[in-house]
């Protein structure tokens, strides 16, 4: 049993592993540990006094029906008034019993899924491990895993073990029911359900690998429609709605094959445990009978065996009546153990060989190379310079993947690479990226960081958005405080000045601004870039060819096998690759 149940889990994607059981049961610890583990216990100590009480007044019931049927044997009405009014009170109690059991499973079960679901949270969100994860590209689909493998994890795995608890219970308060009745009857339950254990595992187990893809296959399929629905006017723009639905038909096919696949398995694993299902209700007559035949038995033991044989092989049959569940149960696992290392690796990950130091007055790269992603071709090669305050720079490259990866680096987002970032800290650098993040929220929650809520004065709100060209919008957003979904509220250029509405808010001493002439016309993009000037912020913009240089001192030029040079940004281009040095570069320091 033991080699075919793990056999079962081996077909799996992700293996269950011994590993992985021990960091379960370390995540139950630091469970019963938590803040919230104190109401966890209490609620276990109920369901567990509930099963107590369940399995007691099952054994009750089997001798109050079989003292029932054998008052209806003997045409005993006293027996058989007082008998049934009994047994109405023993199911009336169990009744109660029974919601209170459910009720009591469903509040934990939402204890562990709010309390593991924040655990993941913190961790997917800390130090930017969301981003790391998108930009491996490794794993699939994290989102679903954490809303909705955790809550299957949580619920299943708290039915299982009250499944596991009750059968225990069950087969201490039936054996020795059976064992009274019929030695052989005993004997006939524990073989049939360890027969039917190991077919059942035999004919399931494709069942588990089936369920692993049918996860990912549902979250693919649904995240192509999110898609068509976050992308809708694009779409109904550029009437690409034909190659979408070949994707999305793709998509779907991928996921009813899988599911085919599973109803076929399901089928025949249904021949077997049906039919294992149908003979439990005969068995015990087939052993019985002939005793009640022969005069040695009452009638009512007949029942009496039926019921406590049902009761018993259900405790021993878990595998088999609960395998579907196991199956989908032991892919949960799987895919929530890969999301946790794939996270524990983001996390190892999360220093590149990029140094970073905080303690500069300035931003300076030092020996930077930057490395793409896939093939290791290098982007930028041994950049160093230094950016003083109100000392503006523009920069241009033969490929956009080098601006990109220069971008992130100074964010700290571009673990490929080696060499050395000085800066004055994250708090003193603001990121504009080219197209412009306005969540859904309030306008003084996407215009102020956490920390100025609550000092910030209106007034210089709406100051620095009239400087902006968006008085109006307080009135048409209904005030500071009223919630939006700003991308569809706001034009794209809108939302560009928004955003810059929050850095001259902010303050920063730097500003990294990636191609914002793509969102704004050149006129406005000049009345931002002097806003910014007059409020001392320093910004360094990744251009384009038509970027107008008067608005910069210095322009770096990266070369499509990264070699780069620092220059006057004059409207002329040069006619060679001649640069001359600036801030700290040595007499000679080109680009190499």
């Amino acid at each position: 049993m033991y080699r075919l149940f793990w056999s079962l889990l081996s077909t799996l994607k992700v293996p269950i592993t011994p590993v992985i059981w021990t960091r379960f049961v370390h995540m139950l610890h630091r469970l019963n540990c938590s803040p919230v583990g104190g109401r966890g216990r209490v609620l276990f100590g109920l369901l567990i006094l509930c099963l107590f009480a369940i399995n007691g007044l099952n054994v009750l019931n089997s001798y109050v029906n079989r003292d029932f049927m054998t008052a209806i044997e003997n045409r005993d009405m006293g027996g058989f008034i007082t008998y049934a009014l009994l047994f109405v009170s023993v199911m009336g109690l169990a009744t109660v019993v029974a919601v209170f059991y459910r009720y009591t499973e469903e509040r934990l079960g939402l204890l562990w899924r709010k309390w593991l679901t924040e655990q993941f949270i913190d961790r997917y969100l800390a130090e930017r491990t969301y981003f790391r994860l998108h930009l491996s590209d490794a794993l699939p689909n994290p989102d679903q895993r954490i809303a909705e493998d955790i809550r299957s994890l949580t619920t299943i795995t708290l039915s299982f073990t009250l499944l596991v608890l009750n059968a225990s219970f069950t087969v201490i308060a039936f054996s020795g029911v059976l064992w009274t009745i019929s030695p052989l009857l005993f004997g006939v339950a524990v073989a049939y359900s360890l027969v039917g254990s190991a077919l059942t595992i035999y004919l399931g187990k494709p069942l588990v690998k089936l369920n692993y893809d049918q996860l990912d296959h549902e979250a693919n399929f649904r995240a192509r429609l999110v898609h068509v629905r976050e992308h809708a006017e694009s779409i109904a723009l550029l009437r690409t709605e034909e190659r979408l639905k070949l994707r999305l038909k793709d998509r779907l096919e991928r996921l009813t094959a899988n599911f085919q696949r599973l109803i076929e398995v399901n089928r025949n694993l249904n021949f077997f445990t049906t039919g294992y299902n149908y003979l439990i209700q005969i068995i015990p007559a087939l052993v019985i009978a002939p005793l009640f035949i022969q005069g040695k038995v009452e009638f009512g033991v007949i029942t009496q065996s039926a019921v406590a044989f049902g009761h018993l092989l259900g405790a021993f049959s878990l595998i088999v009546t609960q395998f579907q569940s196991i199956s989908s149960y032991t892919a949960v696992i799987a895919r929530l153990n890969a999301l946790h290392e794939a996270m524990a690796q983001a996390h190892l990950e999360r220093a590149p060989r990029v140094e970073f130091c905080a303690d500069s007055s300035s931003l300076a790269f030092e020996h930077l190379t930057l490395y793409a992603p896939r093939n290791g071709r290098i982007l930028v090669k041994d950049l160093s310079l230094s950016l003083p305050t109100r000392i503006y720079l523009l920069v241009r490259s033969a490929s956009e993947m080098a601006e990109k990866a220069l971008f992130r680096a100074a964010a700290d987002l571009w673990p490929y690479g080696e060499g050395r970032i000085l800066h004055p800290g994250h708090d003193a650098i603001f990121f504009l990226p080219e197209r412009p993040y306005v969540p859904p929220g309030t306008l003084r929650e996407i215009l102020l960081r956490p920390c100025q809520e609550r000092w910030l004065p209106d007034w210089k709100i709406s100051e620095s958005l009239k400087a902006l060209n968006l008085a109006a919008l307080v009135e048409r957003a209904g005030g500071l405080d009223k919630e939006h979904k700003w991308s569809d509220f706001l034009s794209l250029s809108e939302q560009q000045r928004l955003s810059f509405a929050r850095v001259l808010l902010t303050e920063p001493r730097f500003v990294f601004l990636d191609h914002p002439s793509r969102a704004l016309s050149e006129c406005p993009l000049g009345e931002l870039l002097n806003l910014l000037r007059q409020r001392g912020i320093t910004y360094l913009t990744l251009g384009d060819e038509d970027d107008d240089p008067r608005f910069y001192d210095r322009l770096l030029e990266i070369a499509e096998d990264g070699t780069w040079c620092l220059r006057p940004p004059t409207l002329e281009t040069p006619s060679s690759f001649a640069c001359f040095v600036y801030s700290g570069l040595p007499p000679d320091g080109q680009g190499t």
